[in-house]
C-alpha cells in the first residue's frame, strides 16, 4: 500500500495539517530555545501536553492500558521514536538555525529507506530509490548556502544527524510492531517517559540556568505542547503505522520546506534560488513513492 490513492481523505487532511503544524514549529522553537535552556523548554512543554493528551484519549474512549509483556517493546519504541529524537534535535535548533536544523531533521526518509533494506528486508524498487535521491538532493541543496556556516558547528550537524537517524530506525520500529494497544496509548505512554527522561536530563545539566521562562517562551512551550504533543506525535506515528515507512517518511518532506520559508519570514533568512529548486525536488520525491503503482509494486514501495 503505498499509492495516493491508497491515502484515505482523513489520511490526507491529517497529513496536510501535520506539515502545517510542524513546519510552523521549527522558527517557533528557535525563538522558544533563544537564552532559555533546550531540554527544560521540551521537558515544561511535554509536562503540559501529557495531560492534555490524556484528556483526548478519556474522550475518544481510547484504553490508557498496556499489556505487561508489551512493555519492553514500549520502551523500545520509546527510545528511538522520542528519548533520542527530542532530545537531540532541541539542542540542534538551540545550536543551528531553525530552517537548517529541520532540513538535516529531515534526512529521516534518507535513513529510513537505508535501515528498512539492512534491518527489516524491505527491498525498494526504482522508484522509491528515486525518491530517496531526489529527497537527499532537495535536502543538500537546501543546506547550500550553510555549508561554509554549518562547518564551524560540526557538533551541531552530527546531533541533527544523529537525531534523524534515531527517528528513521523509530518510524521502522512502529511500522513493524506487533503491539495490540492503540496509537494513541502507545504514544500517551511515550510522552510521559521521555517527559520523565528530560526532566532527569535538565535536572542534572541546565538546573544552574533554570529560571521563569519570558513570554516569548511561554509562547512557544504551549504551541508545543497542544500542537506537537497532544496533535502532530500522535498523527506522525499513526500514518507511520499506517503507511508503508518510506511513504509516510517521504510524505513529510514538505515540512522542511515550510520550515525554511517560514524562518526565512519570520526569522529573517534570505532565500536563494536552490530553495524553490529543493521544493520541486520534494514535491518530485513524494509522487514518486505516493503515485499509484500497480498492486504488484505496492508492497515493496
Amino acid at each position: 500500500m503505498s499509492a495516493l490513492h491508497s491515502l484515505t481523505r482523513k489520511q490526507l487532511l491529517t497529513l496536510v495539517i501535520l506539515t502545517l503544524v510542524w513546519g510552523m514549529n521549527w522558527p517557533i522553537l528557535k525563538i522558544g530555545v533563544t537564552g532559555y535552556p533546550a531540554i527544560t523548554f521540551r521537558s515544561i512543554s511535554m509536562w503540559i501536553g501529557w495531560p492534555l493528551l490524556g484528556l483526548v484519549l478519556l474522550r475518544m474512549k481510547v484504553p490508557f492500558k498496556v499489556p505487561r509483556h508489551e512493555w519492553r517493546e514500549l520502551v523500545l519504541l520509546a527510545v528511538s521514536n522520542m528519548f533520542v529524537w527530542h532530545v537531540l534535535i532541541i539542542l540542534a535548533v538551540q545550536d543551528l538555525s531553525s530552517g537548517r536544523a529541520a532540513i538535516l531533521g529531515y534526512t529521516m526518509p534518507i535513513f529510513s529507506a537505508v535501515m528498512g533494506v539492512l534491518f527489516f528486508k524491505s527491498p525498494l524498487r526504482p522508484r522509491a530509490w528515486l525518491g530517496v535521491a531526489l529527497a537527499a538532493l532537495a535536502a543538500m541543496l537546501l543546506l547550500w548556502h550553510e555549508l561554509a556556516h554549518l562547518s564551524g558547528k560540526p557538533l551541531g550537524v552530527l546531533i541533527a544527524l544523529l537525531a534523524a537517524a534515531s527517528w528513521a530506525l523509530g518510524t521502522q520500529q512502529i511500522r513493524h510492531t506487533k503491539m495490540t494497544v492503540p496509537t494513541l496509548t502507545i504514544v500517551f505512554w511515550m510522552t510521559g517517559m521521555t517527559a520523565v527522561v528530560m526532566s532527569a536530563l535538565a535536572v542534572v545539566f541546565e538546573m544552574d540556568r533554570w529560571a521563569m521562562p519570558p513570554a516569548h517562551t511561554w509562547g512557544s512551550i504551549i504551541y508545543n505542547a497542544i500542537g506537537v504533543f497532544v496533535f502532530a506525535q500522535a498523527a506522525w506515528l499513526s500514518l507511520a503505522r499506517s503507511l508503508p515507512p518510506l511513504a509516510s517518511s517521504l510524505s513529510v518532506m514538505f515540512i522542511p520546506v515550510l520550515g525554511v520559508f517560514a524562518g526565512a519570514w519570520w526569522l529573517g533568512e534570505v532565500l536563494h534560488w536552490q530553495d524553490w529548486l529543493a521544493v520541486l525536488l520534494v514535491v518530485a520525491a513524494i509522487a514518486s513513492v505516493l503515485w499509484p503503482a500497480r498492486a504488484s509494486q505496492a508492497e515493496h514501495i
